[in-house]
């Protein structure tokens, strides 16, 4: 495990947000860490100090004038000394980001339940380090850049899409999915139909997609709790598979016992 040292300029206390970077950066709108030999961090990560929880990885971002450098969001688990520290970093629990495509919810006509309920269903079978949702108006050009960031940039696990997938003039979640994932996963995409099907005949028009971007697993569900619930049941005994495999597990992929 590679081990950054940061400095603190501050005392700050448990939940401040910091901002780390590598070495000195203009002045932002929270306090700063200068850090040398960042590694590859993801949101969702630990940074540790003599095997206690230290801040948390919120969010990640290109610093701004320079796409060359990554800048982190930090929240602080601990009381802040200034000096310098030494840092290593671990995964605890999965990251989820949920996002609920609705042009009423956008605008704050309508309240999610859909989002919230993928949550709740994702934690029940995985241990979650952080999850995340958003809300967007159904904007196919907003919804591929999110898709990227969340997965490339910030490095969530699971990114999970819930409305649009339907033939509606606005309806063009699938469309902005394909146009950014990697690898499809028909497999999850016949039993989402699948088990809509045992429901009703108008599962039959569901266009969702599944698929991964890079290290991250990204699925569309259709808009409705009810739905999403019937659609997701089926996959969740396969996601901590699927990630095991994608992030590079070696191990050989026998039957389930």
């Amino acid at each position: 495990m590679k081990e950054l040292t940061a400095h603190i300029d501050g005392e700050f206390p448990a939940g401040q947000r910091l901002v780390l970077a590598d070495g000195e950066v203009s002045a932002t709108q929270w306090p700063m860490l200068a850090g040398r030999n960042i590694p590859a961090l993801r949101v969702g990560d630990v940074l540790t100090r003599g095997g206690e929880p230290f801040a948390r990885v919120e969010s990640a971002s290109w610093w701004t004038g320079n796409p060359s450098r990554r800048v982190w969001v930090l929240e602080a688990l601990a009381r802040l000394e200034p000096g310098e520290v030494a840092l290593a970093h671990e995964r605890r629990g999965r990251t989820l980001a949920w996002i609920t495509l609705s042009d009423k919810g956008a605008a704050g006509l309508r309240a999610d339940a859909s989002g919230p309920l993928i949550e709740e269903m994702v934690r029940a079978v995985l241990p979650l380090g952080l999850a995340r949702g958003f809300v967007l108006p159904d904007d196919e050009r907003a919804l591929r850049a999110l898709i990227a960031d969340l997965a490339l940039v910030q490095g969530y696990d699971l990114v999970l899409t819930t409305g649009g997938t339907g033939v509606a003039p606005r309806d063009v979640t699938p469309e902005a999915t394909l146009a950014v994932i990697e690898k499809r996963l028909p497999g999850f995409e016949r039993a989402m139909t699948a088990a809509s099907l045992t429901k009703t005949p108008f599962g039959a028009v569901s266009r969702a997609v599944a698929g991964t971007l890079g290290q991250s697993l990204v699925l569309n569900l259709p808009g409705s709790p009810k739905a999403v619930r019937e659609c997701l049941e089926p996959l969740l005994p396969a996601l901590a598979h699927t990630l095991d495999k994608l992030q590079g597990d070696p191990a050989e992929c026998g039957g389930l016992a």
